[in-house]
């Protein structure tokens, strides 16, 4: 089939632009990772490092810290996120009931959150008043009721055909039956977008570590690590610069910009390896749950 020249055009327009767009996109992050193997003060240029070198790599995972810290970011992601699915999904599927007591009231309360916080200090003394300070307990709990995931499940449920439930009800099924073998299975699309949301919000959190855990250490997550290494990279490069186990050559590797961006692509990376494998359900999640708004 012969092309005009005008479609030519226009094709190779197009390509151009979304192809230029596709570069804004993924350059920044491939400098910043360039740039983390480029030896001495290089910063990469374009798209290729300077004398590439995996120093900053080994040298900061054996930072003080920074396993328990890890470790701490996996827990309260895992954890959080797979609480909060779990209880906003079953608030979400109980506000599709008619029957359920004070139901109105208590979608308008939990939509009133969305537009009315109580501030930093008052939100600190009912944590203090819980005994939440200074525990583990701070990072899960204030985050496994979302208003916002609680109303996009709510949509979503609502779509769903009514007939499935009640051929359950006629088969004697409970509500907890109904919820666990036919309402999750058939929100997988849902599920795995407020998967993203939460597990991306557990993993990038560090105000509350800055806030609620000051006096633990051994609380420190990842991104609080890496608040405070983009602060004191100076200071940290010459103490990594002063270890034993690095000869002359790592020395000079070792620079502050490399420290920083080191330590920023450790903490992408996991979202970027997770986000891909969900992206389907995502789109289709999103899609499907704002029909209604």
């Amino acid at each position: 089939m012969k092309v005009s020249v005008s479609r030519r055009v226009f094709l190779g327009f197009n390509y151009l632009f979304f192809g230029l767009f596709i570069l804004l996109c993924v350059y920044p992050i491939w400098y910043i990772f360039i740039s983390s193997i480029s030896s001495g003060s290089g910063v990469g240029q374009f798209f290729i490092p300077i004398n590439p070198t995996l120093s900053n790599y080994s040298k900061v995972f054996k930072l003080e810290g920074m396993g328990v810290a890890f470790r701490n970011s996996l827990v309260r992601t895992l954890l959080g996120t797979a609480l909060t699915v779990l209880a906003c999904m079953f608030l979400g599927f109980l506000f599709t009931k008619q029957e359920m007591p004070l139901r109105k009231p208590l979608y308008r309360i939990l939509i009133v959150t969305m537009y009315v916080s109580g501030g930093l200090i008052p939100t600190y003394l009912v944590y203090r008043s819980y005994g939440m300070l200074n525990s583990f307990s701070v990072y899960i709990l204030p985050t496994i009721v979302q208003a916002y995931y609680v109303i996009l499940i709510k949509t979503f449920l609502e779509q769903l055909p009514p007939s499935i439930e009640e051929a359950a009800k006629i088969d004697g099924a409970g509500t907890f039956r109904i919820f666990l073998r036919i309402i999750l299975p058939m929100a997988q699309p849902i599920i795995a977008t407020i998967a993203v949301y939460a597990a991306v919000g557990q993993w990038n959190a560090w105000f509350d570590n800055h806030i609620y855990t000051f006096n633990r250490p051994e609380l420190t997550t990842l991104q609080y690590k890496l608040y405070t290494y983009l602060k004191e990279a100076e200071i940290l490069t010459q103490q990594l610069k002063m270890s034993s186990e690095l000869d002359t050559g790592l020395m000079e590797a070792l620079t502050p910009r490399g420290v920083r961006m080191t330590v920023t692509v450790i903490t992408v990376l996991p979202v970027l390896f997770v986000y891909p494998f969900l992206q389907r359900y995502f789109v289709k999640g999103i899609m499907i749950g704002s029909v209604k708004g």
